[in-house]
């Protein structure tokens, strides 16, 4: 890929960004490196391994790479028989922990998640526990050897150290005793790896002993008594075979690192891959970056694009097509429209993608993956080379026609600008002409009119435009593909204030096929906007149409899992119930066989009744349906003599005297009395007397589950069905309050816990225990 379209599109934004995503010197060497790959397979392995981090990412919270030093200078000192320092020694060591962690890390996460490279790269590190515990012992993470080192290094400090508490002891004798008179600080100090005390100038001779510094104004001498001469000198060759026991350590050492250069170099670059994957994962999750897929056809499709560099909440996503249907495309439109901010949108994607990186689009995007990307974008006019603006231009166009392939992507920013407009409009047909000829795809921004009837005109091409707002003013920054832009110079200078007359006289003076193509292109906006219209209708109707369909089919299958549940219980419960009749029934039959062969006789009548009826008895009939309710009803409606009743034919209320046959009562209506049918009578229910009823309320004895629900050491799917029945659980028992358990271990279950409940709307809020109650491997949890 050509430097110049990488600084023209600000890729080195892109690799800064990712700089401040990476621990590991060997991690920012691979960001320093990164560039497109015009390699199909290279760019799938490349969003594979971003793929990975990001699974990891979102489950696991990322690959465990730390802050790492570059071992590899100390590694090559090594390879030339060079002895290594504790800091090298110290990094080195860190290496192999890491090693270990990512290992173990990985191979917990294989056990519940199915990646596509990472693991292939894990099998790659090589773990060398022995050097790894033998530097872990030996170097501090500071770079200093610890006491455990050796017990040679153990016993020369320990002595170190008493004879250093020796000699404090007796020369506080010196700053607290009488002799404290002739000091001029009551301190214990060192001057040349030697233990002093400072002297007043005028009584040096008090202490006898070497004189080794004095003060500026010559005041205080820094002298070492005479008494501790000689324990300062066993002191000084103590601390002289400490020095050389650490120099044969780190030589003893640095031997037992140099057969593993080779093993811990390639340990050292994978954990930058790690590393770097890490950092492509956060990068694509801090812009709300989705995997594209890549088409080897170039085809590409970008769904909803934003640029990466602009503030996601301000930018202006568009879908931007190319290479299926056309290869080139014309894009039209007013100044500040957002013409060249769409071209450095689809050639920054498509560099992102082909380095390997999520893109920001919507989720299904297609990339392309090309030999190369070009791009002539901006004013490069020079001064000193004496080059305008259409020269500049020129000049860049001609390396790219030079260079291009079937395989490229070309970028013109205002073609065929910067000159005399019939003859540059002229000039941008012949380039996209060489351009089609050569078979690459291509997108062009443009003021000519003349180049909306080529792309209308010509196989392969396609217009499009910016939106503007005519109604104010203002440009929408929408990319609208199929629609040419239309000038709007006249409609907005009338709104503005212009003179109308002044306005018509313009418009006299335009062509007639000008203004026909101003009408067609009014006429295809206006399609579009009603297509637009449609499609989201639609759009809204087909969603309300699967979300009804979802639900349904959600509910047969719990329907349809609850029928095979109740059709299972109830074959367990019958199975139940025939084995204990059997049980039963056996124990008849032998007790008729016992009391045979005890009697010698056959078995009474009154004997065989009894046990037919004890079988019988144990067939279960099944409970009647009580229907109280219906019966009441029932009741209620029943005719009695001297029920009241309405005549259902006058609207009139009396009273039954008798019935006469099943089907007629004689009624009493006031001072007449007729035989009415069943069918035109209705009884009325008398008036109950309003007195106030007292409320009773049953509490019944319930039983629900305990209040704390244990989910270590299940694996993460179960712990999360088991969560969420357990909530389900807890919410019908009324509970207030509930403990999830989860431990800490790798940290997965206690994300899922914490997502789970972020996402229950029952839940009011929650938070890790108090220490004493589990601390962080807890959580408690309050409903609403």
């Amino acid at each position: 890929m050509n430097s110049k379209i990488l600084k023209t599109l600000e890729y080195g934004k892109i690799r800064s960004a990712l700089q401040g995503l990476v621990n590991t010197a060997a991690g920012t060497d691979l960001v320093a490196k990164m560039q497109p790959s015009s390699d199909p397979d290279a760019v799938q392995t490349a969003l594979d391994e971003t793929a990975d981090g990001a699974s990891i990412l979102r489950l696991a919270g990322g690959i465990p790479v730390p802050q790492l030093e570059n071992i590899d200078p100390a590694l090559r000192r090594v390879d030339i028989g060079a002895m290594l320092n504790g800091r090298e020694l110290a990094a080195i060591g860190r290496v192999l922990k890491t090693v270990s962690a990512v290992d173990k890390f990985l191979n917990d996460l294989n056990e519940r998640l199915e990646l596509r490279r990472v693991y292939d790269l894990q099998q790659q590190l090589t773990a060398l526990p022995a050097l790894e515990r033998r530097l872990g012992t030996a170097v501090d993470e500071d770079g200093s050897l610890t006491d455990e080192a050796s017990p040679e290094l153990h016993g020369i400090r320990q002595a170190v150290k008493n004879l250093e508490g020796e000699i404090r002891s007796r020369m506080e004798n010196y700053t607290h005793g009488s002799s404290s008179k002739y000091l001029s600080d009551p301190i214990i100090t060192i001057r040349d790896d030697r233990y002093v005390i400072p002297v007043k100038a005028e009584y040096r001779g008090q202490f006898g002993g070497v004189v080794h510094d004095q003060s500026a104004s010559g005041q205080t001498l820094f002298i070492e008594p005479q008494a501790i001469v000689e324990m300062n000198n066993r002191l000084r060759q103590a601390q002289l075979e400490e020095q050389a026991e650490i120099e044969r350590l780190l030589a003893e050492l640095t031997n037992e690192v140099a057969p593993y250069t080779r093993e811990l170099r390639n340990n050292n670059q994978v954990l930058g891959h790690f590393d770097f994957i890490n950092a492509k994962a956060r990068y694509a999750k801090n812009i709300k970056a989705t995997e594209p897929e890549v088409s080897a056809e170039n085809h590409v499709d970008l769904i909803e694009a934003r640029h990466p560099l602009i503030d996601r909440h301000k930018v202006v996503a568009n879908t931007i097509t190319l290479g299926a249907d056309y290869q080139a495309i014309v894009v039209t439109g007013p100044n500040t429209g957002g013409k060249t901010i769409t071209l450095k949108t689809l050639g920054l994607l498509q560099l992102m993608g082909q380095s390997g990186l999520f893109i920001p689009a919507e989720a299904g995007s297609v990339i392309g993956v090309y030999s190369n990307v070009f791009a002539d974008i901006g004013d490069e006019q020079s001064i000193e080379q004496s080059l305008s603006t259409f020269s500049a231009h020129m000049k860049t166009i001609v390396e790219i026609l030079d260079a291009m392939d079937d395989h490229a992507l070309i970028l013109f920013d205002e073609l065929g600008a910067g000159t005399d407009p019939q003859e540059g409009a002229a000039l941008a047909i012949a380039i996209l002409d060489a351009v089609g000829a050569a078979g690459a795809q291509v997108v062009a921004s443009t003021h000519y009119p003349e180049l909306k009837l080529y792309g209308y005109n010509t196989p392969g091409t396609i217009n499009a435009s910016m939106e503007f707002d005519a109604a104010t003013l203002q440009p929408t920054y929408r990319l609208l593909i199929g629609v040419p832009g239309r000038s709007n110079a006249f409609d907005i200078s009338q709104r503005l204030g212009l003179d109308p007359t002044i306005v018509t006289a313009a418009k006299s003076l335009i062509a007639d096929d000008s203004h026909e193509l101003n009408n067609m292109i009014s006429d295809l906006e206006a399609q579009r906007k009603a297509a637009e219209t449609e499609y989201l209708e639609t759009r809204h109707q087909l969603k309300e149409a699967q979300d009804l369909h979802d639900q349904l089919q959600k509910a047969y299958e719990e329907f349809f899992q609850e029928r095979e549940r109740q059709m299972d219980a109830a074959k367990d419960r019958a199975n139940e119930i025939v084995d204990k009749a059997q049980t039963k029934a056996g124990k008849i039959v032998k007790n008729l066989r016992q009391m045979q062969l005890q009697s010698g006789t056959n078995v009474k009548e009154n004997q065989l009744i009894e046990a037919t009826t004890e079988l019988k008895n144990l067939h279960q009939e099944k409970a009647k349906p009580k229907n109280r309710i219906l019966r009441q009803a029932k009741n209620k409606q029943a005719l009695h003599r001297g029920d009241t009743v309405k005549v259902l034919a006058y609207d009139q209320t009396g009273e039954l005297l008798k019935q006469v046959d099943d089907k007629h009562w004689e009624v009493q209506v006031g001072i007449m009395r007729m035989t009415l049918a069943t069918n035109e009578i209705e009884k009325v229910q008398p008036e109950k007397s309003q007195t106030p009823k007292r409320r009773v309320t049953v509490v019944k004895g319930a039983t629900g589950p305990s209040t704390k629900l244990d989910l270590r050491g299940q694996r993460y799917e179960e712990a999360m069905t088991n969560l969420d029945q357990y909530i389900d659980a807890a919410l019908l028992a009324g509970y207030a309050q509930v403990t999830i358990v989860h431990g800490l271990g790798t940290g997965a279950i206690r994300n899922g816990v914490t997502q789970y409940l972020q996402r229950n709307r029952q839940v009011k809020k929650f938070g890790f225990a108090p220490q004493n109650a589990g601390g962080s491997g807890a959580t408690i949890v309050q409903f609403k």
